[in-house]
């Protein structure tokens, strides 16, 4: 059985280090993203390194300029300073995911002519509605294998746009990888996830892969996150083999903040905002301490 199997050991590492923090624009930044962006700089810093803020901003509909500048506002308040971003440039921009429409479809074109990828007609209601059996939120719906195309489907289409385009896991393939803070992580594609989104059928790319493309491209040497995004790693990790990366980047993802009820904190949580926190007179460090 193919394995795909990253460690720090079997992954190229570059000499400098070059870290990232990358924000949406949806909404006001919460105890949740202070506690990783915090991370990520000071493993920048400790690295002796180079820290990127990326504006990660393709949804048109929900990102918006304010959330942008309040973004910026939270991030100096707590300190946290980057050597490349919209902001100041850099060797590797434009660092607004908006402006870099031209490497996504680069990125899409060399995916569907090695047949990676393949258009899906298909909606998010037809995939919940395929469902047998009561579904556990928690766990992914994996789209039915039913439903794929045959290989080489797609290959001639000019352009991404009117359909969803979804990547072609390799069924019960592991993807293992060690991750920097919480250790060994194996998953099965096609079990534990199976063909994901790379491509809107309004013709947006996906969140998996635009982070992909755009840490590639800016020689992302580590990733550091939320945990909620563990299983994204595994997706990613496709990607970049499909995509032919010259090198990954390590993973180093953060625990969760939850609130008082055990929720994971969301942008929904106003009251929690670090705006908010810092209107009513807490301080960074004292934020900072309570979620280290």
């Amino acid at each position: 059985m193919t394995e795909t199997r990253i460690s720090p050991e079997a992954a190229p590492r570059r000499a400098h280090y070059r870290g990232r923090i990358a924000p949406t624009p949806t909404g006001l930044l919460h105890l949740g993203h202070a506690k990783s962006f915090h991370t990520a700089a000071q493993r920048a810093h400790d690295h002796q390194g180079t820290l990127i803020l990326r504006n990660e901003d393709l949804d048109a509909q929900r990102c918006k300029p304010e959330f942008v500048r309040a973004y910026l506002r939270d991030l100096r308040w707590l300190g946290i300073s980057w050597q490349e971003g919209p902001d100041i440039g850099g060797a590797f921009g434009p660092y607004h995911q908006s402006e870099r429409s031209d490497q996504y479809l680069k990125a899409w074109k060399f995916l569907r002519d090695r047949g990676h990828i393949y258009p899906c007609k298909k909606s998010r209601k037809d995939l919940q509605n395929a469902l047998t059996a009561p579904h556990d939120d928690d766990r992914e719906v994996i789209y039915p294998k039913a439903w794929r195309p045959p290989h080489g489907a797609g290959m001639t289409a000019a352009s991404p746009a009117g359909v969803n385009w979804r990547f072609r896991v390799p069924d019960d393939e592991p993807v293992t990888f060690c991750d920097q803070h919480q250790g060994l992580q194996e998953y099965v594609a096609g079990q534990d996830f199976g063909d994901f989104l790379i491509w809107r059928r309004d013709n947006v790319p996906a969140y998996e892969l635009a982070v992909v493309v755009d840490d590639i491209a800016m020689h992302i040497t580590e990733v550091v996150r939320g945990a909620d995004l563990l299983k994204s790693t595994a997706r990613q990790l496709l990607l970049y083999r499909a995509l032919q990366a010259a090198t990954i980047p390590a993973f180093y993802h953060c625990p969760l903040v939850r609130d008082a009820a055990g929720q994971r904190l969301a942008k929904r949580h106003d009251a929690l905002s670090l705006q908010a926190l810092r209107e009513a007179g807490e301080a960074a460090d004292h934020l900072l301490a309570s979620v280290s």
